[in-house]
């Protein structure tokens, strides 16, 4: 599978399990959110980021990735203009203002090595470090209200907070929402009974 091909199975919304107990792979996504109570706070998924009529892969219909090479020219072209397209990925608007809990692996902006101030929160293991950053719908600029372990560094965690909709540049990608973290934690796993 080449880079391209690989890319866009890792930014699809599909859902992987770790390995094990804090042992995961690039592209590894959380479980899906449970039902239970969050409070407050509605529980939402990263497919909830992505409007429906949304197909990030459509105008790579004319290209047999299998054909292409990386250093073929047509996949640096196509890796371009995907990067384009998910740069300006349509958001969803009605997502401004609402209360939400949502799980994700933290990427560092803004540290000092002993606590992060500032981080992106990604839905799949290995995101923006490893490869190049997802959409910009499924990025989410994180503000915590009170700074967050260092020791935190691309671990999964929960954050709380009030979403905001529109986009924000970083060195790790375009973010396309905001979120005011009122409280961050750890992420666990249910183990399987």
């Amino acid at each position: 599978m080449g880079l391209l091909a690989g890319l866009l199975v890792m930014a699809l919304p599909v859902q992987a399990q770790s390995q094990g107990a804090g042992e995961y792979r690039v592209g590894d996504r959380l479980a899906a959110p449970a039902s239970a109570a969050a409070g407050e706070y509605r529980e939402v998924s990263w497919d909830d980021l992505i409007p429906a009529d949304w197909n990030p892969e459509g105008f790579l219909g004319s290209l047999n990735l299998d054909e292409l090479q990386d250093e073929d020219p047509r996949a640096m072209e196509a890796m371009q203009r995907l990067r384009e397209e998910w740069d300006r990925a349509p958001l969803v608007e009605r997502l401004a203002g609402a209360q939400v809990r949502i799980p994700g692996f933290l990427v560092p902006l803004e540290s000092d090595g002993e606590q992060i101030r500032e981080f992106l929160l990604v839905p799949y293991f290995g995101a923006c470090v490893h490869v190049p950053p997802p959409p910009a719908n499924q990025l989410i600029h994180v503000i915590p209200d009170k700074p967050v372990p260092g020791a935190w560094n691309m671990l999964p965690v929960w954050v709380n907070g009030v979403m905001a909709v529109g986009r924000m540049d970083s060195e790790m990608g375009v973010a396309g929402y905001q979120l005011r973290a009122l409280r961050v934690e750890e992420y666990v796993e249910d183990l399987p009974e």
